[in-house]
């Protein structure tokens, strides 16, 4: 009997996340903490599998150690699997050429050797840097049905937002008769979301012709998707009206966490019926000391808060000492908060501890934006670190803007 999946996805994961600054200086962006127990590429992996697609390639490039070792043989995910499951695919040298991944169509393009063993008849690309729960099952059907070639995820964003994504202008039954990469002045709001289905074939053909252009960009959104376009291709718009946020900002990243905090939040990540699995340290329960508060927050295991928090995301092993106030901001795991510090509108990376007496962060009324501190630093006593600072090394001392 020929073993083989009906559908493959090629997860990319390489890129390095220069806008998320400090937070990925030594890590993949797919790789970084989110929503407290979370790190970012728990979401489609975790939509993979709830879709029942089960062999998933993870592309990384840049500072993937952190990544690998996260994501090792798949079991959160239930992606350990004898034939298919979770395999991570890096660069490597091939016996007439090596190179790093050009763009994410290169990526797919030097990897296609992965996808053909498995002999797919559709092959499903993912951005590792999205926070959203989706039915990738529901898509594969819209594309089947339409018997389209390629079909592109697509949302509505703010028309004056619109610029920063690819357009994809539609007819009335969806097939899409162009793709504008980033306009200056759009002609609608439906943005690509960077999800694609391809009929694994045209797939080939066209990243195989792609290879060849000197001039290409290797990329899906410039190169890939206008060349099947202009061939004739059939391509489809799918429309998705869940949550769906690129984090790929700090200003978007922060907000997204911030999302996840009310009764009634904007993205419910605690839902059962479409559940987001994730490699959680074990720790022990969370510990709120006499006097403390904890209010509008969410308070991983292994925490122990004897000062205030407000409005905030804390990750596991978070010590907040006595008289220290959080507010307004995403703590990660393993992180000390000293005495009568006040910390606000920052986000504060793994193992980095926080002297006493220190001021981090300003209110948001300031317009100076969010503060970030990098993992593993040190800040000594009563050092001041004023609104949208972007600090990747100890400070022991002074005042920083």
């Amino acid at each position: 009997m020929i073993r083989k999946k009906k559908c493959v996805a090629m997860l990319l994961a390489g890129g390095q996340g220069s806008r998320l600054y400090a937070l990925t200086n030594n890590i993949a962006k797919p790789a970084v903490s989110f929503g407290g127990k979370y790190r970012i590429i728990d979401f489609p992996l975790s939509n993979c599998v709830n879709s029942g697609i089960d062999t998933v390639g993870v592309l990384t490039q840049y500072q993937p150690l952190v990544l690998n070792d996260y994501i090792g043989n798949g079991q959160p995910w239930d992606l350990d699997r004898e034939f298919g499951g979770v395999h991570i695919l890096s660069p490597y040298q091939a016996k007439t050429s090596s190179d790093w991944y050009k763009g994410t169509a290169n990526a797919i393009y030097q990897n296609i050797r992965f996808i053909k063993q498995f002999k797919p008849e559709y092959v499903l690309i993912l951005s590792g840097d999205h926070i959203y729960k989706m039915n990738y099952s529901i898509m594969l059907n819209y594309h089947i049905l339409n018997n389209a070639d390629c079909t592109i995820a697509a949302i509505e964003v703010p028309l004056k937002e619109a610029s920063r994504f690819g357009i994809l202008n539609t007819n009335p039954d969806g097939s899409i008769y162009e793709f504008e990469e980033k306009p200056a002045h759009p002609k609608n709001n439906l943005a690509s979301m960077g999800i694609y289905i391809f009929s694994a074939e045209k797939l080939y053909k066209y990243l195989e012709e792609d290879s060849k252009d000197p001039k290409s960009a290797n990329d899906f959104g410039k190169n890939v998707l206008p060349a099947m376009l202009n061939g004739g291709e059939r391509m489809m718009a799918y429309k998705f009206d869940g949550y769906w946020k690129d984090v790929g900002t700090i200003d978007s990243l922060y907000e997204a966490n911030m999302d996840l905090l009310g009764e009634n939040p904007k993205f419910n990540v605690a839902d059962t019926s479409w559940k987001i699995q994730s490699r959680s340290p074990m720790s022990p329960p969370h510990f709120i000391g006499d006097g403390a508060t904890v209010v509008n927050s969410i308070i991983l295991s292994g925490c122990e808060i004897y000062g205030d928090v407000e409005n905030s995301v804390l990750s596991s092993d978070v010590r907040v000492e006595k008289g220290a106030t959080v507010k307004n901001s995403i703590i990660m795991a393993d992180v000390t908060i000293g005495k009568d510090s006040v910390i606000e509108y920052s986000i504060i990376d793994e193992n980095t501890v926080v002297g006493n007496g220190v001021k981090i962060g300003e209110k948001k009324e300031s317009g100076n934006g969010i503060t970030v501190l990098s993992r593993n630093i040190t800040v000594g006593d009563n050092v001041v670190i004023g609104g949208g600072a972007m600090i990747d090394k100890d400070v022991l001392g002074g005042n920083v803007k």
